[in-house]
């Protein structure tokens, strides 16, 4: 493959712009319309937006992005909506891990593209429960792919509102194939597994990797309705729980369930890996970390 997709590559990237803007706004009206409750006497939560830089081992441009990031809201005790778009030469070991992967030619022209949009919540109220969704396109000089997808991460379970979040996912898969969402269920189901713990580290939701069907549009147009069944699957849980009256054993709860998140992150997750092999902005890769969180 020797084209350079650059039309394609502008294309994904201001996708996850407008994204990010549109769940920024959401979020941002979440704290504004909590006006009952322990926090609501508390100034409505506003993100804090950062750009990031991204440098080559020479010094050159490599590409950046916009961590914006609220901490201490109504309704989230910190939330990270972060978008990038970064480029230059994979090291050795990335480069190792692509071939691995069966990514053709590395070896030979181990450059690369990557842009994409990534968001974690940690709510105030333990009813309401934590989320995770990513989207984001990757290029090489041989190849091309997408992934992403979201899960819901509570620290206590209610059977509705897991079911709310995945009918909506399966709403918006079902468009592009019945056999879709149960298959990017069941992925999810696999790779948000925490082997050490023999648990999940939420319900669950969809996700999928390495997606390249052969046609750009349609993956890219699967790729964006992953990331518009986002607001419409976590908003109306968070609606409805955000209010839920709490207790110090509710918030200890939460805080040991955090643990799991953590390590997670810290140890599988291939997008934090990924962040800190390449040299981006380590704030911004581990934004994802609660702000407490508890072991015992």
């Amino acid at each position: 493959m020797t084209d350079m997709m650059e039309q394609e590559k502008a294309t994904a990237a201001a996708w996850f712009r407008t994204l990010r803007d549109q769940i920024v706004a959401a979020f941002e009206n979440l704290e504004d319309t909590q006006e009952t409750g322990l926090f609501a006497d508390q100034p409505a939560g506003r993100f804090e937006v950062t750009e990031t830089k991204r440098s080559a081992d020479d010094g050159s441009d490599a590409g950046g992005g916009l961590m914006s990031v609220m901490r201490g809201g109504r309704v989230f005790e910190k939330v990270g909506v972060n978008i990038s778009e970064v480029f230059g030469t994979l090291g050795p070991a990335a480069q190792r891990s692509m071939a691995a992967r069966g990514v053709p030619g590395i070896a030979d022209d181990p450059r690369f593209w990557a842009s994409g949009i990534s968001l974690v919540a940690h709510m105030q109220n333990p009813h309401t429960p934590a989320v995770h969704m990513n989207t984001r396109m990757f290029w090489t000089p041989n190849a091309w792919w997408f992934g992403g997808g979201s899960d819901l991460n509570p620290c206590i379970e209610y059977d509705e509102d897991t079911a709310h979040f995945h009918a909506v996912q399966k709403q918006h898969l079902d468009p592009h194939g019945e056999d879709l969402y149960p298959r990017l269920k069941e992925w999810a189901d696999e790779y948000f597994y925490i082997p050490h713990r023999n648990r999940a580290r939420g319900v669950g939701g969809i996700f999928m990797d390495d997606q390249n069907s052969g046609d750009w549009q349609a993956d890219f147009a699967l790729t964006q309705d992953i990331g518009k069944a986002f607001l419409p699957a976590f908003v109306p849980v968070t609606e409805k729980r955000r209010n839920t009256p709490w207790d110090d054993a509710d918030k200890e709860t939460q805080l040991q369930h955090r643990g799991l998140y953590a390590e997670y992150n810290l140890v599988y997750d291939r997008g934090t890996k990924f962040g800190l092999a390449t040299g981006h902005d380590a704030n911004a890769v581990l934004m994802s970390l609660p702000p407490m969180a508890k072991w015992y």
